[in-house]
């Protein structure tokens, strides 16, 4: 089972499956075998360009599909319930893109669905499968630089308003706070934990949709200083301030990027030299997890998830976010 060969299949074709597939090709015993989209041409078109030896205009027929071992789900995030519960049913292990689904209810849900039917099911949240990431997780939790003080960390980047586009559309999950926002929050929930309390303000686009959120999580010795927005370019950084030295994720946290580390008046710039778009690391990781007979990750577990979109639903709560 070590070196079983991996099957994959795609449902929603966009831009995020494009660099998901990128990198899967760069995987070892894993390939592409079954794309899905609600259009023939693009999904045809998705497979010819990934070698992809099937294309369906059909979930319902990739997760039919007894050549597909596992299905990675880049729909957008209203049909993240639907589409998960869907491969599910069918014995497919999931990769859902984050966030997970919508709400809390909803990721119960499918939590629920993956018990019923002991399959794998995993959110998909690259950042945490990334070296960078990882080395300053192993820092933090190491306190190689004394006890963290505070982090502030920003996702933003400016795009004009396009009701047409799913970034924008409300009803689908768009907006700063469930696009990106997640990301932020990621960085504060995974070294930190859950806050103690949460202060949050928003500002909104004419449809309803937030255009910028701001929050602070509260913890005993220290804070988290967050912000997502869709209406400014922001450094997209993670600064962990600490008692001895200062660790910051620069410019595109989320992603594989550098991290400089400042102590003692000095500056050490660490490059993790990563050669893909960085979708490998998550793929392996599961891969991995379904060679072994696991329904649950050992990193992005289910209580991670849980506790993930329960402060998303909160911030949503205090800003007077609802789909």
């Amino acid at each position: 089972m070590k070196n079983k060969n991996i099957r994959w299949g795609i449902i929603g074709l966009g831009n995020i499956a494009h660099k998901f597939a990128t990198d899967l090709a760069t995987v070892e015993n894993a390939e592409l075998v079954a794309v899905a989209s609600r259009s023939q041409e693009k999904a045809a078109e998705f497979a010819e360009k990934f070698n992809s030896k099937k294309a369906y205009n059909s979930y319902e027929d990739l997760v039919k599909d007894a050549e597909v071992d596992a299905v990675y789900i880049a729909t957008p995030h209203s049909f993240h319930k639907e589409h998960a519960i869907l491969c599910l049913k069918n014995k497919k292990a999931v990769l859902c893109e984050k966030p997970f689904a919508m709400n809390l209810h909803e990721v119960e849900e499918m939590i629920g669905v993956a018990k019923e039917n002991n399959v794998l099911l995993m959110e998909a949240l690259w950042t945490y499968f990334l070296p960078h990431y990882a080395y300053v997780l192993e820092c933090l939790k190491n306190e190689k630089f004394g006890k963290l003080l505070k982090l502030e960390a920003d996702f933003g980047f400016s795009r004009a308003f396009d009701t047409n586009s799913r970034l924008f559309k409300k009803e689908v999950g768009g907006g700063s706070l469930l696009d990106i926002g997640v990301y932020p929050i990621f960085a504060a929930l995974s070294t930190l934990g859950k806050p103690d309390t949460i202060e949050a303000a928003a500002t909104f686009f004419d449809n309803g949709a937030d255009s910028s959120c701001n929050m602070i999580f509260s913890y005993k010795d220290t804070e988290a200083v967050l912000k997502s927005t869709l209406v400014e370019d922001t450094a997209t950084e993670a600064t962990f301030t600490c008692e001895r030295g200062i660790i910051k994720i620069n410019t595109m946290f989320h992603m594989p990027t550098t991290v400089t580390i400042s102590e003692n008046g000095k500056d050490e710039i660490i490059d993790f030299k990563t050669k893909t778009i960085g979708y490998n690391f998550e793929i392996i990781h599961f891969n991995n997890l379904l060679r072994t007979n696991k329904k649950e990750s050992d990193l992005m577990t289910f209580e991670f998830s849980r506790n993930l979109i329960k402060t998303v639903d909160k911030v949503r709560e205090i800003i007077g976010l609802n789909y």
